[in-house]
């Protein structure tokens, strides 16, 4: 039963925490009008999270407030028949569920060579829900997962066209996580599992060079964050075979490295590009530890990916301008690891957007992202499954070979105001 548990554990916590579908870059919509190319942009209060070494070049105060509406779904066609088990072939759905991560940033240029700023937002989140009966309960029936940040960051001119930054994250989560365990051919129990962190910490800095009002590049770092989850555990039945009491997991999210240029061709036409490095492979194993003192272990060994944006923004009025853009993310998870819970493949996102300013101070920005995720057929699950040693009757019934299917629809809204 332990190795159910830490399985689950490992299962659930690797797919929610850090696969890419609930890792969210939605921070802003001018810059996810512009498909995230934002690191050699940086030209608005936003640029706390994307580079804040472009912060002394904000003249004044400057704050952005938003949400994002994030729609994802996720499908599923199993490859074989799976009917003396009691399920069927016929494609299964994720049940649809709307998500709203925040944002706010606050910056404020205390000298011509120096500026602060705050942000809030939610780097990690989402959920999945699944239907009581579907073919991979045994893994989860229900996820949800909330990450706040805060983050507070100094930006110098060190001289002309060249700045830094350096900032300090600050993070809390919380994590609830449902499932069903077989007890019987014909019996299921349920398990549910809550778990928060208490507070943890990382770094981010920043490099913009801005020799002209053309010419742009900048380069930030976002470094690991480790979480140190607290989990409660409780079964129905309450049964001395089903998990009960307290469970710890640390778990550490990757570092990410992005670089990026922006060119303004026209006085009215800015293209810009980014390339962002994203190190999985510092998530190799994930730790459970028991009530009891017991630990277990299980190898992750996710591999190093990365995501490469362009974006463009059109003035066509000084009140009035449009984004577009596109990106690739890379799949950083080996085939014969995907399961159900959180299918990943490799992605492409497009994105439109819109700003106005309503006044000389206020504005209004709006974008819309379609994530399309190329479908995965996979073949090695059970295989995959069996060298961690989980027993026949979960491997069966929870590591499903097959063909997954995911997109999202995200729309987003921000207001700006400065003075």
């Amino acid at each position: 039963m332990k190795k159910v548990i830490t399985l689950f554990f490992v299962t659930v916590f690797s797919f929610s925490l850090f696969a890419g579908g609930f890792q969210i870059n939605e921070h802003g919509a001018r810059a996810m009008g512009m498909g995230g190319a934002f690191t050699g942009v940086a030209n608005d209060a936003s640029a706390i999270y994307w580079n804040g070494a472009g912060l002394v070049n904000l003249y004044g105060t400057n704050f952005v407030l938003g949400t994002a509406l994030i729609a994802p779904s996720t499908s599923l066609m199993p490859a074989t028949s799976l009917s003396a088990l009691g399920f069927s072939t016929l494609e299964q759905k994720m049940e649809s569920q709307v998500f709203f991560p925040s944002h706010f940033f606050a910056s404020h240029r205390i000298s011509s060579d120096f500026a602060a700023g705050l942000g809030f937002t939610s780097p990690f989140g989402l959920g999945t829900k699944w239907a009581d009966n579907w073919t991979g309960r045994y893994l989860a029936l229900e996820t949800e997962l909330q990450v706040f940040t805060i983050s507070p960051v100094l930006a110098y001119r060190l001289m002309d066209g060249l700045s830094v930054s350096a900032g300090l994250v600050y993070s809390f989560a919380n994590v609830k996580i449902t499932r069903n365990v077989k007890l019987s051919a014909t019996t299921d129990g349920l398990v549910d599992m809550e778990g928060d962190e208490t507070s943890a910490f990382g770094f981010n800095l920043g490099l913009m060079y801005k020799p002209t009002d053309r010419f742009s590049a900048g380069v930030s770092f976002h470094s690991e964050v480790e979480y140190n989850f607290e989990g409660t555990v409780t079964s129905t039945p309450a049964l001395p075979i089903l998990p009960a009491g307290d469970i710890t997991a640390d778990l550490t999210t990757p570092m990410n490295i992005a670089a990026g240029v922006a060119y303004k061709f026209t006085p009215d036409l800015l293209i810009a590009a980014d390339f962002q490095y994203v190190g999985w492979e510092s998530y190799d194993s994930l730790t459970v530890v028991f009530a009891n003192a017991t630990r277990s272990s299980s190898a992750r060994e996710y591999e190093n990916s990365f995501i490469a944006r362009l974006g463009a923004q059109y003035q066509l009025s000084n009140t009035f301008g449009l984004q577009a853009g596109v990106y690739y993310d890379k799949n950083p998870v080996k085939e014969e690891r995907i399961n159900p819970t959180l299918p990943e493949s490799d992605r492409l996102g497009l994105s439109l957007g819109l700003a106005y300013n309503i006044t000389g101070t206020l504005g209004v920005q709006a974008s819309y992202l379609y994530i399309h995720s190329f479908e995965m057929e996979v073949t090695g699950s059970k295989e995959y499954m069996l060298t961690q040693g989980v027993p026949e009757a979960v491997r069966l019934a929870s590591a499903l070979n097959g063909t997954y299917k995911s997109n999202a629809s995200v729309f987003s809204l921000s207001f700006s105001y400065g003075f």
